[in-house]
């Protein structure tokens, strides 16, 4: 029988402010970028101290390698980054070292965008080649454990803050945004559609989810609210490279939330697993300030971060992972 594994992907993170540079250009893939953009990423993330993503994957991996030992399955678990150490191809050049030959692969973005999270899996299949047979999760924006995680963090503060203000508060639910031309069609796919007469697929490929899967993970952890009060969806944290960027954004949102008269939100990122610097600085800080200028009392639930759903529902996409590549080998 093969010898089987399971990777964990995630963005990475630097570990110091003067890490930032060189980990900008990974993200950007070299490209340049404006020394001021450079120094306000270092200011925010001098401001959180430092970001525990790394830190909080790592215990996430152990403890699904716990879960699924628990459930008979002795698997090892590992952990890449696209971003920053440990990089992606290291690990799997890694995992060869270690003789494995099969491997269940989960980006830890629920919601699969075909240009972000296929760079994770194009930089995993190019180390792997041929001696690593790759089973790759494509996206579980709407699994149940996912959704029932983010609806546990929620109902706590939810019923505190109800009950503080004496009516059903209501809740924003956000996720990254992505530049609008990597989710759009290009000019090459396909005929015109309704949209204004651009195209809506990419070149044999369809329509890319993200968007409709990161609002599908708002729906599904609404769903699961008793008397869920009246709630948006909205995309934060809009980078500075060129173009536009999908929206409707944080801010834009929140003017209109504030010209509703709402006075008491909860803004739960949906689109995000972990604390890190889109939580720590774009949320805690940042939107918090921009609802405070609009009179409103902003908060957040806990991230998922290492919660029990979280787990289950990683060993779960792993095992049934693992399940495909051992079916597939017989054939």
């Amino acid at each position: 029988m093969a010898k089987q594994a399971v990777l964990l992907l995630a963005h990475g993170t630097p570990e110091t402010v003067e890490q930032i540079p060189e980990y900008l250009r990974n993200v950007v893939s070299g490209r340049p970028l404006p020394q001021t953009v450079v120094e306000e990423i270092q200011h925010r993330y001098s401001l959180i101290g430092k970001s525990p993503l790394t830190e909080i994957t790592m215990e996430l991996a152990r403890l699904v390698e716990a879960e699924m030992a628990a459930g008979g399955e002795t698997i090892p678990v590992y952990v890449g980054m696209r971003n920053w150490k440990p990089y992606i191809p290291d690990v799997v050049r890694q995992m060869r070292a270690d003789g494995v030959e099969e491997a269940a692969v989960i980006c830890l973005a629920p919601q699969n965008s075909r240009t972000s999270v296929g760079l994770y899996r194009r930089a995993v299949e190019a180390e792997a080649g041929t001696a690593v047979r790759i089973d790759f999760t494509e996206g579980w924006a709407d699994h149940p454990l996912l959704a029932e995680g983010f609806a546990d963090r929620l109902r706590p503060l939810l019923k505190e803050m109800s009950a503080e203000a004496g009516h059903p508060v209501p809740v924003l639910f956000t996720a990254h945004s992505v530049p609008l031309r990597t989710v759009q069609a290009s000019s090459e796919a396909g005929s015109a559609g309704e949209n204004g007469g651009q195209p809506r697929h990419w070149p044999g490929e369809g329509v890319d989810p993200y968007a409709e899967d990161a609002r599908r993970t708002a729906a599904e952890v609404a769903r699961r609210i008793e008397n869920m009060p009246e709630w948006w969806f909205a995309f934060q944290s809009q980078g500075a490279s060129g173009g536009p960027w999908i929206g409707p954004s944080v801010e834009e949102t929140l003017d209109g939330i504030a010209a509703e008269g709402v006075r008491e939100l909860i803004l739960q990122p949906i689109g995000f697993l972990c604390d890190h610097v889109e939580i720590l600085f774009d949320v805690d800080i940042l939107f918090t300030e921009y609802g405070n200028k609009l009179k409103i009392d902003l908060k957040r639930p806990e991230s998922l971060n290492t919660s029990p759903f979280l787990v289950r529902a990683v060993a779960d996409l792993a095992v049934k992972g693992l399940s495909r590549l051992q079916s597939d080998g017989k054939e």
